[in-house]
């Protein structure tokens, strides 16, 4: 993550962590201004980032994973705050999270990303 949008810019924030969700908040040219789950914004090259949405699960504790879209479905699973999953279909204030397989519905107030 760079200061501003060209590689002179100075390096704010090396990224190790494959699939980190990040908000795009601006486009110049080959260029995004982004903002990640930790409120950190700056500029990152299009090279870098996947079209591919994921989310972070945030809050205290393990946040329930449902096997439907529903406050009162049965609890699948468990995900701690932390863990990164691929988001795939998103309605009515619920999305499905996909972890290395295991997936379930997840409340958007348990989520960062989109």
């Amino acid at each position: 993550m760079r200061a501003g949008p060209a590689s002179e810019m100075r390096a704010l924030w090396e990224y190790r962590r494959m699939g980190l969700p990040l908000r795009v908040l601006a486009v110049r040219d080959d260029w995004r201004r982004v903002e990640d789950p930790d409120g950190v914004v700056g500029w990152m090259h299009k090279r870098l980032l996947t079209g591919r949405r994921t989310a972070i699960v945030i809050g205290t504790g393990a946040q329930a994973l449902r096997s439907a879209p529903a406050a009162d479905a049965p609890v699948a699973w468990r995900a701690e705050p932390g863990v990164v999953g691929r988001l795939s279909d998103c309605a009515n204030g619920w999305c499905m999270l996909d972890v290395e397989g295991r997936s379930g519905w997840i409340s958007v107030d348990s989520i960062w990303g989109d």
